[in-house]
């Protein structure tokens, strides 16, 4: 009996040795895909592209590592920490498409689950806002409006997925929070429009003045 036990329990314990060397390698690179990710959105936002591009391609090669680390144990690839991974690679790859390419990528195009895809276009949100106040205070509200309608769409598709949270996996939330700002981003646009407006039609009336009087 003891050496049937001994041989049933040296196979386990060489699977279960297995998948926590897959698990602990996997999160590892989950945690440098974030990172590298979040330096990514941080270059884009400074308009250092070359080096926004550079860490997505490291950030796509690590999910493609945790992807085969994982390929044997489904079980570890769904217990959180990959989704959050490309959650953000997701984010990262659409905030840089659309703020310099003017065009939304698609899941297929990003390479992540739908689910995933979903979650990382509702935090492009919040990187928009950013990219907005940005105009703003750069004089170029103008510019700023596209942005705002990217944002409305983004809003508008995330709506469109109202299914139980277990699911969407918390997709309401980021639903939430991309209303909140896209609410919050359009009374600044507009603001910043209306101002802008004004101080048009001031220099207007100063150029006006000026010519209209006498020398």
């Amino acid at each position: 009996m003891a050496t049937v036990l001994e041989s049933i329990s040296k196979g386990m314990l060489e699977q279960f040795e297995s998948k926590d060397r897959a698990r602990e390698e996997a999160f590892r690179l989950s945690r440098e895909v974030v990172r590298l990710c979040s330096s990514s959105i941080r270059s884009v936002h400074r308009g250092e592209l070359e080096p926004a591009r550079r860490l997505m391609g490291e950030a796509g090669a690590g999910l493609d590592r945790i992807r085969e680390a994982l390929k044997d144990h489904q079980d570890i690839r769904y217990a959180g920490f990959v989704d959050v991974a490309e959650q953000e690679y997701a984010e990262a790859r659409n905030v840089y498409s659309i703020t310099t390419c003017r065009r939304i990528l698609t899941s297929e195009e990003v390479g992540v689950e739908s689910i995933n895809y979903l979650a990382g276009l509702g935090d492009v949100s919040g990187e928009l806002r950013r990219h907005i106040l940005d105009l703003i205070r750069a004089g170029r509200a103008e510019e700023a409006e596209y942005f705002l309608e990217v944002m409305e769409e983004i809003h508008h598709l995330l709506m469109l997925f109202d299914y139980p949270d277990a699911i969407t996996r918390g997709l309401r939330r980021k639903s939430d929070l991309a209303r909140s700002m896209l609410e919050r981003t359009r009374g600044d646009l507009t603001n910043a429009l209306e101002l802008a407006k004004v101080k048009r039609l001031f220099l207007q009336a100063e150029v006006t003045r000026k010519i209209d009087s006498p020398k």
